[in-house]
C-alpha cells in the first residue's frame, strides 16, 4: 500500500469515529422542513420537533431539531405549540391536526363556525337565565297576588247575616257604615260585599293626584264617595291599608270612614283601589290655603285631630277590641276637613300597631318612610327605637305639633291672620331632601317660626306652649296624645268663659 492510500484510509477511519461519537452524545436525524431548513430536509440535533404557529389569519407548520432540550419546554398559546420527541426522524409523521389539538383554544385559522357558536354561548347563556328568572318573578308575583286575595277572602260567613252580597243595591252608604260598626267582629264589611260595592262604582272626576296614585270622586246608589287608587309600584300601602280596616276595630269620627277595598284586572292591569268616605272639603293642606279660620274653628279642627289620634294610639283590649296603632306619616295633607268643619285622619298605609297581650309590634312590609318635612329628629338622625312601639307614637305627637302649628298661622286674632305655610318654609327648600331637614331639625335644632302676634292672643300663645311640648328633642319629654286632648279641652273651655264674660 502505497503513502496515499494509507492517509485516505486514516481520513475515512477518522469520520467514522467522529460520527460514532456523536451518535454516542445522542445527536438524532430528524425531519426538517421551514423557514430554517432552507436546503436540506434533514437536520440533527438533541430533539426532533414539530411546530404550529397562528399569525393574520394563516397556519404555519414546521418540522426540525433543538440543539437543547429546554427549548421543549415552551407552554402552549392560543397562537402555537411546540411537540417533541426523540428517536431518528419521529417528527416526520407528525400530523397537523394533532398539533391543532395542542393549542389552548380555537386559533384565528380555524372555521368561523366554531368562532361564532363560542360567542353565541357566551352572549345567549346570560340572556337566557335573565329571561328565566323574569319568568319566575312573573309567576311568583302572581302567586302572591292571589294569595292577598284569598287571605282577604277569608271572612266569618255570620258577617253577612245583616247584610248579605244580594241585599247590598238596596243599602245607603249610611247602612253600610252602620253595619261595619255593628257587625260584632270590628272589621268592616264582608270582604264578598266589599268587592260588590266597588263593581257598583263609577268615577265622576279625580281630585287629587300625588306620588301615590289618585283619588276621585265616585258615586255609589247616587252617594259621593272617595276612591284612592294606587299605582301598582305602591301595593304595599295598599295591601296595609286595606289590612288595617279590616281587621281593626277602626270605626271612629275622627278617623276616615272605611267602605271598602278591591284589587281587580282592568284594561290588562292591576288595579288598586280604596273606598272612604267622600269629605268636599279636601285635605286640611287644601282647606288651610284657600279659608282662615275663627279661633273656635281652629281650636276645634286641632281637638278633633287629637281625638283622632287618641283613638289610634289606644288599644281596646277584648274580643271585640283593635292594636294600638301609630300613623308614621300625620300631616295636613293626610287629614281630611268634614262639612262640620271637623277634622278625620286619613293615609294609615304607613301604620304600626301593637298589642300588650302578646307584645307583638307589626310594622307591615312597607319600605317607605314617612314625609321629610314632618319627620321628627330621632328619625332624621336614626336614633329611633325601631323596636319600641311608643318611639312611633312619639313621631306622630312631633308632626301633630307641626300640624298645630299650621291651623295656628291661618287662625284669626283681632283681625289678623298669616298666609298659609307649610312648616319650615323659610328655612328648607320646597322639597327638602333628607340632610336639608337633618341640618335644620338635629344640628341646628331650629323651630318653625312663631309670630308676635300669637303671644298677644291667649288662646293662640297657648297653642304655642302646647306645640312646643310636641317638638322636645328627647322624645320621651313630648306629651301624649290623650295629654294634648286634655290641654286643648281646658283651652276650648277657657275661651267659652272669656266669651262669656
Amino acid at each position: 500500500m502505497d503513502l496515499g492510500s494509507f492517509h485516505v484510509l486514516l481520513l475515512l477511519l477518522l469520520q467514522a469515529l467522529q460520527a460514532s461519537a456523536e451518535d454516542s452524545e445522542g445527536h438524532l436525524m430528524c425531519l426538517c422542513e421551514g423557514s430554517k431548513c432552507p436546503q436540506t430536509p434533514e437536520c440533527r440535533g438533541t430533539q426532533c420537533f414539530s411546530s404550529i404557529k397562528v399569525s393574520g389569519g394563516e397556519v404555519l407548520l414546521e418540522h426540525g431539531c433543538f440543539k437543547e432540550r429546554l427549548q421543549c419546554f415552551t407552554a402552549p398559546s392560543f397562537h402555537q405549540a411546540v411537540h417533541c420527541c426523540s428517536k431518528h426522524m419521529c417528527n416526520e409523521n407528525t400530523t397537523r391536526s394533532f398539533l391543532m389539538s395542542l393549542l389552548i383554544s380555537a386559533p384565528e385559522g380555524e372555521p368561523v363556525r366554531y368562532r361564532v357558536e363560542t360567542l353565541a354561548l357566551f352572549v345567549l347563556a346570560p340572556v337566557v337565565v335573565l329571561v328565566l328568572l323574569s319568568v319566575v318573578s312573573v309567576l311568583a308575583c302572581r302567586r302572591l297576588h292571589r294569595g292577598r286575595l284569598q287571605r282577604l277572602q277569608e271572612f266569618d260567613t255570620e258577617q253577612g247575616d245583616g247584610l248579605i252580597t244580594s241585599n247590598v243595591g238596596d243599602s245607603t252608604l249610611a247602612d253600610l257604615l252602620d253595619h261595619s260598626c255593628t257587625s260584632g267582629s270590628g272589621s268592616g264589611l264582608p270582604f264578598l260585599v266589599q268587592r260588590t260595592v266597588a263593581r257598583q262604582i263609577s268615577l265622576v272626576e279625580c281630585v287629587g293626584k300625588g306620588r301615590y296614585g289618585e283619588v276621585w270622586r265616585g258615586q255609589w246608589q247616587g252617594e259621593n264617595v272617595a276612591v284612592k287608587i294606587f299605582s301598582s309600584r305602591d301595593e304595599k300601602s295598599w295591601f296595609r291599608e286595606t289590612e288595617i280596616y279590616n281587621t281593626v276595630l277602626l270605626r271612629h269620627e275622627n278617623i276616615l270612614g272605611f267602605m271598602a277595598s278591591d284589587m281587580t284586572s282592568r284594561n290588562s292591569s292591576t288595579q288598586l283601589w280604596l273606598i272612604t268616605q267622600y269629605h268636599e272639603n279636601g285635605s286640611l293642606y287644601d282647606y288651610l290655603q284657600r279659608v282662615a279660620v275663627e279661633t273656635s274653628e281652629g281650636l276645634a279642627m286641632a281637638a278633633s285631630i287629637a281625638n283622632g289620634l287618641v283613638h289610634l294610639h289606644t288599644e281596646i283590649f277584648g274580643t271585640e277590641g283593635k292594636p294600638a296603632i301609630a300613623h308614621r306619616d300625620l300631616k295636613s295633607k293626610n287629614i281630611l276637613v268634614t262639612k262640620e268643619l271637623r277634622c278625620c285622619i286619613a293615609d294609615l298605609g304607613l301604620a304600626v300597631t301593637h298589642t300588650q297581650a302578646d307584645n307583638l309590634l307589626d310594622v307591615g312590609n312597607n319600605p317607605k318612610v314617612g314625609t321629610k318635612r314632618y319627620m321628627a329628629p330621632e328619625v332624621l338622625d336614626e336614633t329611633i327605637q325601631t323596636d319600641c312601639f311608643d318611639a312611633y307614637k312619639r313621631v306622630d305627637i312631633w308632626a301633630f305639633g307641626l300640624v298645630l302649628w299650621e291651623i295656628a298661622r291661618r287662625t284669626y286674632s283681632n283681625g289678623i291672620v298669616e298666609e298659609y305655610r307649610p312648616p319650615f318654609y323659610d328655612q328648607v327648600p320646597n322639597d327638602p331632601s333628607f340632610e336639608d331637614m337633618r341640618k335644620v331639625v338635629c344640628v341646628e335644632q331650629q323651630r318653625p317660626f312663631i309670630p308676635n302676634r300669637w303671644f298677644s292672643d291667649p288662646t293662640l300663645s297657648a297653642l304655642v306652649k302646647l306645640m312646643k311640648e310636641c317638638w322636645y328633642q328627647n322624645p320621651s319629654a313630648r306629651l301624649t296624645a290623650l295629654r294634648i286632648k286634655k290641654t286643648l279641652d281646658k283651652i276650648h273651655s277657657s275661651l267659652e268663659k272669656g266669651k262669656e264674660s
